[in-house]
């Protein structure tokens, strides 16, 4: 009698600290500003977001790691309309103004095409905010639920038809 095991297939969720880091080589423009530091782009980022917000590290690591799935969920995936709420965005944008950071996360995960960000003035209220977590999720995202609860049926408001907008 011979016995056959399945080994369980572990799936490991994407990390988002190592995906920002990933990008780090294909940085051109700054350098001297962005690199010169010695930091990893994840410490970078974080410490922007400290600089400029009231909040502790491990929230600022949170909204950034969101952040980061949302900006390569869109970039990997443009057919698919995305959303965030205002606490998520919050990384998002910091991601946008180190534009040397954000040229790199499009050249690597975007295939070298600038992404826009294109909002309009009114929030969404109709759940996008929740689907796109479901939807990060079934990309291999470990998403952090709690925050994107907190905006939950209040997104954001990018137009979805800008080309290449998120």
């Amino acid at each position: 009698m011979t016995v056959t095991l399945d080994r369980p297939t572990s799936t490991r969720a994407r990390d988002p600290k190592e995906l920002l880091n990933t990008v780090q080589p294909h940085i051109k423009h700054l350098t001297i500003n962005v690199l010169a530091s010695g930091m990893t782009l994840w410490d970078r980022e974080v410490a922007l977001l400290l600089r400029d917000h009231t909040m502790v590290r491990d929230m600022a690591e949170r909204i950034l790691g969101n952040a980061v799935m949302y900006t390569i969920g869109c970039m990997e995936h443009p057919e698919v309309h995305l959303g965030v709420g205002k606490l998520v965005d919050i990384g998002v944008h910091q991601l946008i103004l180190d534009t040397p950071v954000w040229w790199a996360l499009c050249d690597v995960y975007n295939e070298g095409r600038y992404k826009h960000h294109a909002p309009f003035i009114e929030r969404r209220r109709d759940g996008l905010c929740l689907r796109t977590a479901n939807f990060l999720k079934s990309i291999g995202f470990d998403t952090d639920e709690e925050l994107w609860a907190i905006d939950g049926t209040d997104c954001s408001p990018c137009d979805n038809k800008v080309p290449d907008s998120h």
